[in-house]
């Protein structure tokens, strides 16, 4: 029987991204864990990089079609799959005419962020949740990786207000050393206001760069994964800081050894919730 349900959630996977550290965690930690029994599933933003020609993506109608409100204004979530055949995995993409098919990356050539990158960044952590929800697949543990992902567990306790879906789910939180220049637009904060942000939220959230955006997620989760050599070390240390209750993976060049120790850290959080 599988140990537990798991969930990740990356801004970048190889093949579909360049091999940097965070894609190459995106492509071969699922697989490892799928392979020591568990069952997974594996979203990621579907940049127009990404050609769907190219990977033979495509749509999943019976996840598609939901409009989600961001900034008052609708914008149709659309759900694409990819496999990658070496892994017996799939891919879910999540995809938006406005905020993904037309745009490039996550930063400009300049390392800046995109103009509308304060909306991208909610539809995708909202729609990512919902997809999830649509497909009636209740995880274990939500593992997320990359500062684009860094809105997962604000959306996770907004739905569990809805419906407790994710009630009894962990979070564990990768930190990496994948920064941004500049901040988001002030309009942040009322645009997680009208999606339930409440006040300890919004303290979180102000003045939104990419540390404090880091922060924030290390803040929510329940345990953290040290993402490489070069992780952020002033992150590294807000985290051992914290006082919240959780558990730290460091890093291990030595890929087996580390995987191990986070599948160890899966099986700590979440402990009696499964069901065997």
């Amino acid at each position: 029987m599988a140990k537990g349900r798991i969930l990740y959630v990356n801004q970048e996977i190889a093949p579909y991204s360049p091999e940097t550290p965070n894609a190459i965690l995106g492509r071969y930690l699922p697989e490892y864990v799928q392979n020591h029994d568990r069952e997974i599933r594996v979203f990621m933003p579907r940049f127009s990089f990404i050609k769907e020609r190219n990977f033979q993506l495509h749509e999943v109608i019976r996840l598609s079609g939901m409009n989600l409100i961001v900034n008052n204004c609708d914008h149709q979530l659309i759900i694409k799959v990819g496999s990658i055949p070496s892994a017996h995995m799939q891919v879910y993409f999540i995809d938006n005419e406005e905020y993904f098919t037309k745009c490039g990356n996550l930063v400009d050539e300049s390392n800046l962020l995109q103009e509308d990158s304060d909306e991208r960044i909610l539809f995708f952590g909202r729609g990512t949740l919902e997809a999830v929800r649509k497909l009636a697949w209740q995880p274990h543990l939500v593992h997320f990786t990359g500062w684009f992902s860094c809105m997962i567990p604000f959306y996770m306790r907004r739905i569990n207000k809805e419906n407790a879906f994710f009630k009894d789910t962990s979070t564990v939180f990768t930190i990496t050393n994948d920064p941004f220049n500049g901040k988001f637009r002030q309009e942040i904060d009322k645009k997680l206001k009208n999606d339930g942000a409440t006040a300890k939220d919004s303290k979180l959230f102000q003045d939104l760069d990419y540390m404090n955006l880091c922060k924030a997620a290390i803040t929510y989760a329940n345990g953290i994964v040290i993402g490489g050599p070069d992780a952020n070390p002033e992150l590294v240390e807000f985290a051992r800081q914290n006082k919240k209750p959780r558990v730290i993976v460091d890093y291990n060049e030595d890929r087996d050894t580390y995987y191990t120790q986070i599948n160890k850290l899966y099986d700590y959080l979440i402990g009696s919730s499964i069901n065997q």
